[in-house]
């Protein structure tokens, strides 16, 4: 088993420094279903006093697990339909948080196929002919994670440190960092605050 990141490991980076952190680490599901595994080549950072992120207004149901403890599972629904996974960072209380937005599949490439051939609400068959390129599988925070099967119910406010959802040490380190603006959002909207692996051809938008 590769080795996981430490509870130190997240507590003792600020949000900008751990999103350029995890690039080049493994994000890894150990469901009953199987291992589905890939390299994090994408981030973006949410951080306190910025109004694209959720915990910007207070603290609410919904957005309850970006104010745990560093290196806890935040997961949500944007658009009625597909799930976002993000990486509580910064000091409990506080409401900041990583969004992974793309991975390298390296472990359970046909378990992610047989995943994204669901509708992602309903996990019901969706009937689709096409076969989904591995550089597609993940290529979204939406997709990644249908095809990692991470669930709003089974793994929000789960640990990244003893739970089934977890990051390993970084598996590869000799890579540029891009740093750019974020995506799909308005306001913040030219905070640079996305960052990505240089030439990568699975992350979500260049």
């Amino acid at each position: 088993m590769k080795e996981k990141l430490s509870a130190d490991f997240y507590q003792s980076h600020d949000t900008l420094t751990l999103s350029r952190k995890l690039l080049g680490c493994e994000l890894v599901h150990d469901s009953p279903d199987g291992r589905t595994a890939g390299i994090i080549v994408e981030t973006e950072a949410y951080l306190w006093g910025d109004p694209a992120c959720h915990a910007y207004r207070r603290k609410t149901a919904r957005n309850a697990a970006m104010f745990g403890t560093a290196g806890t599972l935040y997961v949500y629904l944007i658009y009625g339909m597909y799930y976002c996974a993000n990486i509580v960072s910064g000091e409990e209380g506080v409401g900041e948080a990583v969004l992974i937005r793309a991975l390298q599949p390296t472990e359970g490439v046909e378990l992610m196929q047989w995943r994204r051939q669901l509708h992602p609400k309903t996990q019901l068959p969706q009937n689709r002919s096409k076969v989904l390129l591995e550089k597609d599988l993940c290529s979204g925070p939406g997709k990644l994670v249908q095809a990692m099967g991470i669930s709003l119910r089974e793994h929000n406010e789960t640990s990244l440190i003893t739970g089934p959802v977890y990051v390993t040490a970084p598996v590869v380190t000799d890579f540029d960092v891009f740093t750019t603006t974020r995506i799909g959002i308005t306001q913040g909207a030219e905070l640079p605050y996305r960052f990505y692996i240089k030439n990568s051809s699975y992350v979500s938008r260049k």
